[in-house]
């Protein structure tokens, strides 16, 4: 890595960004980065500041604390901040951000938990029968598995219905892999979102159902919620709840298939799957940077002054490798049993980060089980990475595995 600050997109920086993560820890820990649109933000790359900002009441997550430059540039999902998609708990202060979180939790009651455990396990069971029986000992672990579960379950939980289901497969693939530049198709996914999930509101007006929009409907009636929030609340849970769980099962079995030792213990030891989720979560976090946040007042961090309104990336891919605070951080050690930033910290931590490690434990035992001699179909460092800011996905990973 060269003495001048490296770039932070464009294919080399995709295919790996840690070098340049690990530049910016080293000598630059709280980096500004400019973005399109002319709009710039910092950057937090090491892990005690990345938690401090994490933990910050006064580090908003409104869009509408950003400073001047970062509202004329419109960046964020969608790009416009329409308050029909974008007044979720994710970018809302308190005390909203409390009433939102505390109704949106009705989706992961035990009762709804206990069903989801076992709808993963059917729909997994399902995905592997296909990929079995099409006798070739191929697959591609994420068009296959790790893309289909997760759009199953948030279908299940906010009700979607079947026949609509392949659309809403499809446009949320847009919003999963698409980068900043490509914002002209995401507007129109979320112009499509944005119609469909206020269509299903109407019919839940007309008729309650028994699923988590439904409960988000009956909380609007109650005056607990306005219909934007609700709206909102279910976009976010297409968005935060489905590509997250996409991004970590194919993270994990990437790391596995690079480390066919570390995949031959977890067959016979799986007691380490959890473990091993974790220190994946950590070694390649599915969020490369939280979302945006705003100085409440001019503040320091790293020892950087940032004025009020500046807006703030929090790396939890470079706070997962940070040397500071990890031993051998590059290392997969699934028994080192340090905590990790990856599902946040404080006051915004994941709501549905239990059930985003439920499904990747499902995923991984019933691949342990079914699929045999697993190995990569093609080189290691081939499979390609979402050219997304804040996601760290991979859009395919091709495997081999012996049929019976």
């Amino acid at each position: 890595m060269s003495a001048s600050p490296p770039q932070l997109h464009g294919p080399e920086f995709e295919a790996d960004p840690h070098p340049a993560y690990r530049w910016l820890r080293e000598h630059s820990p709280v980096h500004r980065v400019d973005l399109p649109g002319g709009a710039w933000a910092w950057i937090v790359t090491r892990h005690a500041d990345a938690k401090a900002v994490l933990a910050d009441p006064d580090m908003l997550k409104s869009p509408h604390a950003g400073n001047e430059v970062w509202r004329e540039a419109g960046l964020g999902l969608p790009y416009d901040h329409r308050p029909s998609l974008m007044l979720s708990m994710v970018n809302v202060d308190a005390p909203d951000h409390s009433r939102l979180r505390r109704v949106a939790g009705t989706a992961f009651t035990p009762r709804r938990v206990r069903t989801l455990v076992e709808r993963a396990e059917r729909i997994t069971a399902d995905l592997l029968d296909r990929i079995v029986d099409a006798g070739t000992g191929e697959a591609d672990l994420v068009r296959d598995l790790a893309y289909p579960l997760p759009i199953a379950i948030i279908c299940d939980i906010l009700g979607v219905p079947e026949a609509d289901r392949e659309e809403f497969h499809r446009r949320a693939a847009v919003i999963d892999s698409s980068s900043y530049e490509e914002m002209e198709a995401i507007a129109a996914t979320t112009d499509w979102f944005d119609a469909y999930l206020a269509s299903l509101v109407e019919a839940r007006l007309a008729e309650p159902t028994d699923d988590l929009l439904g409960d988000l409907v009956e909380a609007h009636r109650r005056g607990e919620m306005s219909r934007d929030e609700v709206t909102s609340a279910a976009f976010l849970m297409l968005v935060a709840g489905h590509e997250t769980t996409v991004a970590l099962i194919g993270n994990l079995f990437h790391i596995l298939l690079r480390r066919p030792e570390r995949l031959e213990r977890l067959r016979g030891e799986r007691d380490l799957v959890g473990p091993a989720i974790e220190e994946a979560l950590r070694l390649e976090s599915p969020l490369q940077n939280a979302t945006w946040r705003f100085p409440r007042t001019a503040t320091t961090v790293g020892g950087v002054g940032l004025a009020a309104g500046e807006p703030v990336l929090v790396s939890l891919l470079a706070a997962g490798r940070d040397p500071e605070r990890y031993a051998d951080p590059d290392a997969f050690d699934p028994e080192r049993g340090d905590p990790h930033l990856s599902f946040g910290h404080g006051a915004h931590f994941c709501v549905g980060a239990h059930l985003a490690r439920m499904e990747a434990k499902v995923a991984v035992n019933a691949v342990l089980d079914r699929l045999p001699g697993l190995r990569l179909a093609v080189d290691p460092a081939e499979p390609r990475r979402w050219p997304s800011m804040i996601m760290h996905g991979l859009f395919d990973l091709p495997v081999r595995f012996d049929p019976r």
